[in-house]
């Protein structure tokens, strides 16, 4: 029986020589509009998960690929974080949005099952909650989601009474003058005026003299 001999194995290529990170973080120092941190290390990474967390495809068009990120990293431009966690959560909306948007083209894929459908459906629906959720905690993170306060005010005003609405000012003076919406408003002195004297209950009695201009004068 011949023998066998043993093949020689082929000797494995040497590594290659791992390249500096730092070379790549030339071009990521200005990067905080993406961001949101001065830290050149900080924008790569979270500029690299985002590109990672899009949908490409099996067989993704390069240059498809190169528009989708740049797109993605114009949305998180967009989002102007000020802050490294501003940019977190911009990063993960990103993301959010991109999985709902290719759950609902699968679920107009034609030829698949009411189930597929279904599930590709309800999957979006959740990713749009959760992309709500990050927004609204985005916003109070901001300080714009602080809670109004509405004030209502109730003014009863009884039968025969009259309800001012504006600012009313009592004025000096002894309180004879008012001012109202910014007028003043003196009463009226109750004074007697000349004219036809007044009879009395029993016509047969003389006229009651009433003060005239020029003296006293009788009906």
């Amino acid at each position: 029986m011949a023998e066998t001999k043993a093949r020689p194995r082929k000797a494995k290529p040497p590594p290659e020589p791992a390249s500096d990170p730092r070379e790549h973080l030339k071009d990521w120092r200005d990067k905080k509009n993406l961001s949101g941190s001065d830290a050149a290390e900080f924008s790569f990474v979270l500029a690299n998960q985002v590109a990672g967390a899009l949908a490409y495809g099996a067989d993704p068009d390069p240059v498809m690929k190169g528009t989708q990120q740049l797109a993605a990293f114009a949305a998180l431009a967009g989002a102007r974080p000020a802050d490294p966690l501003e940019g977190m959560l911009a990063a993960q909306m990103v993301g959010v949005h991109d999985a709902a948007m290719s759950c609902l083209r699968r679920a107009n894929v034609p030829g698949q099952t009411f189930e597929a459908r279904r599930m590709n459906l309800d999957m979006a629906n959740r990713l749009s909650r959760t992309y709500a959720t990050l927004l609204e905690a985005l916003d109070k993170h901001r300080g714009k989601g602080q809670p109004q306060v509405v004030r209502v005010e109730r003014v009863n005003v009884e039968a025969g009474g009259r309800a001012i609405v504006g600012a009313v000012t009592h004025g000096g003076g002894g309180g004879d003058g008012r001012e109202i919406d910014g007028r003043a408003h003196t009463p009226a002195a109750l004074a007697h005026e000349p004219g036809t004297p007044l009879r009395g209950a029993d016509p047969e009695r003389e006229p009651v003299p009433v003060a005239g201009r020029e003296g006293q004068a009788a009906l």
